[in-house]
């Protein structure tokens, strides 16, 4: 089983060795819960090696700042690290649809890392506009099975590349709240495509990542700090 550095020692201890190559793993919570920068780490890990990364960035959370101060004392490789991450960025889930098409045109080349940070920010607006035209009578119910029959086709299409062309692939999902209890957006079918799910949560500054799936690792969590430079832990749980 081949693996990707998660560009942070610690979440590479944690990880056995980093990102799984031939799946989804997807990472998800809420708002400010880094994981932006669990993206961005992976994506300079490989980008400063000279490999090629696409960056699908649906929510504008790529700085090309961050990458400058991941980089820390390598810094002055900076704008060769950023010719290397190719980032798309899709305004509505239409472009998003679009973005995926482009996926193909570039994987003709030497690509090491697919990433779509915020799998389901514009999804889930396409969702709500769905369900709105239907409370008010207006589109039926095929509008939202449309919204997420696409979802779903996206997920496949990841899940493909990641399996035949054993290119790794890092989504970011989004949480929302139900009966006290926080759930994925669009989550059973991330469940389903992901084999990695990593949930990051931050409580009142106290920051968390927990393992909730993976093929060979038991669940688990991490207390961790972000930095200027990446991730490092805060102890073992």
């Amino acid at each position: 089983m081949t693996k990707i550095s998660a560009g942070s020692y610690d979440l590479n201890k944690w990880l056995h060795g980093g990102y799984d190559t031939d799946i989804i793993t997807t990472i998800y919570g809420g708002a400010g819960t880094g994981k932006t920068n669990f993206c961005l780490l992976a994506a300079v890990s490989l980008a400063k090696k000279g490999k090629k990364i696409i960056f699908i960035d649906t929510e504008g959370g790529f700085s090309s700042e961050r990458v400058k101060q991941i980089l820390g004392k390598e810094s002055e490789n900076y704008e060769n690290v950023l010719k290397n991450i190719l980032v798309l960025k899709p305004t509505n889930f239409s472009e998003q649809k679009d973005a995926f098409k482009q996926l193909f045109k570039h994987l003709k080349k030497q690509v090491s890392l697919i990433i779509i940070d915020g799998m389901t920010m514009l999804y889930r607006l396409d969702f709500a506009d769905a369900r709105e035209n239907k409370v008010n009578g207006g589109e039926s119910l095929e509008g939202i099975q449309k919204v997420n029959a696409e979802l779903t086709r996206q997920m496949r299409i990841l899940a493909e590349i990641a399996r035949k062309q054993d290119i790794p692939v890092v989504v970011t999902n989004q949480v929302y709240n139900w009966e006290n209890e926080s759930k994925m957006v669009g989550g059973d079918i991330l469940k389903y495509w992901s084999k990695c799910l990593i949930e990051v949560v931050n409580d009142g500054g106290k920051r968390t990542v927990y393992l909730r799936k993976h093929r060979s690792l038991p669940e688990k969590s991490l207390s961790f700090q972000i930095t200027n430079e990446g991730i490092k832990k805060k102890g073992w749980i």
